[in-house]
């Protein structure tokens, strides 16, 4: 397979694959940073989630990729890194556990083939409304940052509107560049604290609490399925590959089982990421793009093993530009999951609750604000008449 692979490859596959990389890296990073913060992990358990994901995302779109010979990109969950972070009262070691009891969901999603039918049960809207609520919360908090950092952030902000106006792709890295270049300027950037390593696998020792089940793995699980899996399936549809769907995502379950207890928290099909390496601009022939995705997979190992120099490199930056990153990156999501949540009049209601509940930050019972917007949703949904346009 290697073999076919270093003949199929080409300067342009490999250049996608590692934009898809930068891209997925640079826009999400910060969140799985305040993910594992949120969860009381140190900076050596921190590192153990990279280290994991990296490994993760890298070995399984790199095996995949070559086994299948199509584009087959995982990353992990953004949204799901969202729930984490806004989770309050849960150890890392019920963490831990929530991890391995949504993974074994996703295993038996995928490989029982009920994916697909069992989402559909769930209205696009309600899952679009809950990950805007999720994930708006970190762009308030960006807003927020103006009063501790307003240089700073204000021009992060300008770096992200150029961007977006003449870059799109690299819209997210220019804010970063932009950040650091400031808060260097401005004597923020604690360089004392960067320490060039290579990352060591922390095992975490997983325990079960009901309340840790509800509030983490189930809102995580379905998150990740619907808001990450599904868009996943539908760029690959889109882009024409037909690869079989049940048996990678039951492959992405069961490597997340295995890493969790290290912070390989959850993984998943990339959408926007996978869609560098599906596109034209990776390679004129369709048949030879699933060398850009196993070359991302390789550069994603790369970072996983370099995952300590990562988490002290993010450590060294001030709290305001980490907030301004993570919530400028999630805007597009943002207003993508609104708009479909918004979209249908039948459920607009619903979704409109769902949203409100998951964005209030509600936390009942030790469990979180992401349960309640969705249990809301669905009550919402049979109760309410269906709006009329």
């Amino acid at each position: 397979m290697l073999k076919k692979w270093l003949s199929d490859a080409s300067l342009s596959t490999v250049v996608a694959g590692f934009v898809a990389v930068l891209v997925g890296f640079t826009s999400s990073a910060a969140i799985v940073f305040s993910a594992a913060q949120a969860l009381g992990a140190n900076e050596a358990q921190t590192a153990s989630w990279m280290w994991a994901l990296g490994l993760g995302m890298g070995g399984t779109s790199l095996v995949m990729s070559l086994w299948y010979r199509q584009p087959v990109l995982t990353a992990w969950s953004t949204p799901g890194a969202a729930v984490l972070a806004v989770t309050q009262g849960i150890t890392l070691p019920e963490a831990t556990g929530a991890f391995m009891v949504s993974a074994l969901l996703i295993m038996v999603a995928g490989y029982s083939g009920l994916f697909e039918r069992w989402m559909a049960r769930i209205p696009l809207a309600l899952a679009s409304a809950l990950l805007a609520g999720v994930l708006a919360r970190f762009t308030l908090d960006a807003v927020g940052a103006v009063g501790q950092a307003p240089v700073l952030v204000l021009c992060m902000t300008g770096a992200y509107l150029l961007g977006r106006r003449f870059f799109p792709r690299w819209a997210v890295p220019g804010v970063l560049v932009v950040g650091m270049v400031v808060a260097a300027l401005q004597g923020q950037l604690n360089a004392a604290q960067m320490v060039w390593a290579w990352a060591t696998p922390v095992w975490v020792s997983p325990e079960w609490r009901l309340g840790a089940m509800v509030s983490v793995a189930l809102p995580l699980f379905i998150v990740t399925m619907a808001s990450q899996n599904l868009p996943g399936v539908a760029a690959q549809r889109s882009a024409g590959y037909n690869t079989p769907i049940s048996p990678v995502i039951g492959v992405t379950g069961w490597v997340t089982l295995l890493l969790a207890p290290f912070g390989g928290y959850a993984l998943n099909l990339a959408a926007i990421t996978a869609a560098i390496c599906m596109g034209r601009e990776a390679h004129a022939d369709p048949a030879r793009r699933y060398t850009a995705s196993a070359a991302a997979g390789l550069f994603y190992i790369l970072l996983g093993l370099a995952g300590a120099s990562i988490v002290s490199l993010l450590a060294a930056f001030p709290k305001a530009m980490v907030l301004a990153v993570a919530g400028l990156a999630l805007v597009s999501t943002i207003a993508s999951s609104l708009s479909t949540a918004m979209k249908d009049e039948g459920h607009r209601d619903a979704a409109l609750l769902t949203f409100l509940v998951t964005l209030s930050g509600l936390s009942m019972a030790g469990v979180g604000a992401a349960f309640w917007g969705l249990l809301v949703g669905i009550v919402a949904l049979w109760a309410l008449p269906a709006r009329k346009a």
